[in-house]
């Protein structure tokens, strides 16, 4: 993603707490959405001058104070003592386990940077605890041998098993279910996914697009995974989607593309951030780019030129997916969802 620069000039990213060339403390700013070098308030060492908002006070979010797993601030005064990020955290785990604490941490990182993501796209990010009917919450669980845990989501709660962030607990699961691409910042954009299609498609403007391109959501779910989970892929099932699971149902095949949609958009803004990209030539008011194509095109380009990397490396390739005419479609449409809601938002 972005990487930005710390007050004495040294490069400074997302994930960092600290400057390697000052050494000052690091903090995020939502509100800004940059990354910024502190300094403790002489009024008070609780609060922070952030230096690339000059003149705008901070403190430490809780989680971050108190238990290092965040880097993330929120404005000094402010009631809330979480940051964003944090506030949607329904459900931690185990602040007694050094195991599930250090789990959590990797979790963290991952769930900030999607939203990091969803703040660039100007999509809604509120709280449950705030709106119970249309607000998004997390749950973070820890498997038993009576209750095991299964990562999902349901009503605006994304169920996370923690075992996720497990590097040996997850390739087992990669192997064991065949999948290449399995991580935690990956299921996170899958499930905010199924929480988005409630917010922008279901009974929306976009409904009627979305049945034409993915399919009618009404048909029986549990029969669809059913059916999926036991026969082979479908033959075709490359020309129609952007993975075999794409093609269990409308609800997956959608939930998918916008995880890859958000895949495209990061890695690009990183690729970008290092200059293997072009900038793309963005609306007058907005961030979005006017097509899809250009995007989809740099896309190409770019993951062409990982997976070379990788073969020179003797490494298997990174992006192991085809992109056809009708999944291209699937994330134009997704495209054009996700910047009408911004146009909304910018009131434009």
């Amino acid at each position: 993603m972005k990487t930005f620069v710390c007050a004495c000039e040294a490069r400074i990213f997302f994930r960092n707490s600290r400057c390697f060339g000052c050494r000052r403390e690091l903090g995020f700013l939502t509100d800004r959405v940059v990354h910024s070098a502190l300094e403790p308030a002489l009024e008070d060492p609780h609060v922070f001058v952030a230096l690339a908002a000059p003149g705008a006070r901070y403190a430490k979010c809780a989680n971050y104070a108190q238990h290092d797993v965040c880097n993330w601030m929120v404005p000094a005064g402010d009631p809330e003592r979480l940051c964003l990020s944090c506030r949607l955290n329904r459900t931690i785990p185990s602040l007694h386990s050094t195991d599930q604490r250090t789990l959590w941490h990797g979790i963290e990182i991952a769930k900030r940077h999607m939203i990091y993501t969803l703040l660039c796209l100007r999509l809604p990010l509120v709280p449950k605890s705030a709106e119970p009917d249309r607000g998004l919450a997390f749950d973070f669980l820890a498997p038993t041998e009576e209750a095991p845990v299964l990562t999902g989501h349901a009503n605006g709660v994304i169920t996370l098993n923690v075992l996720e962030a497990d590097p040996v607990a997850c390739e087992e699961m990669r192997v064991k279910l065949g999948e290449r691409y399995r991580t935690v910042l990956g299921h996170f954009r899958h499930e905010i996914g199924h929480y988005y299609f409630g917010l922008l498609i279901e009974n929306g403007p976009h409904l009627e697009g979305f049945r034409k391109l993915f399919g009618d959501e009404r048909h029986d779910y549990a029969d669809a995974l059913e059916r999926h989970y036991a026969s082979a892929p479908q033959a075709d099932w490359t020309e129609r989607f952007i993975s075999t699971y794409a093609s269990a149902h409308p609800w997956e095949d959608w939930a998918e593309t916008w995880a890859h949609y958000l895949h495209m958009r990061d890695t690009l803004e990183t690729a970008q951030q290092f200059g293997l990209v072009a900038p793309p030539v963005r609306r007058p008011a907005g961030p979005y780019p006017e097509s899809f194509e250009p995007l989809l095109g740099d896309w190409l380009e770019l993951t062409v030129a990982l997976n070379a990397l990788n073969r020179s490396m003797g490494l298997p390739d990174p992006y192991p997916f085809q992109i056809t005419d009708l999944p291209a479609r699937k994330l134009a449409f997704i495209h054009d969802v996700v910047a009408a809601h911004a146009g909304r938002v910018a009131g434009r």
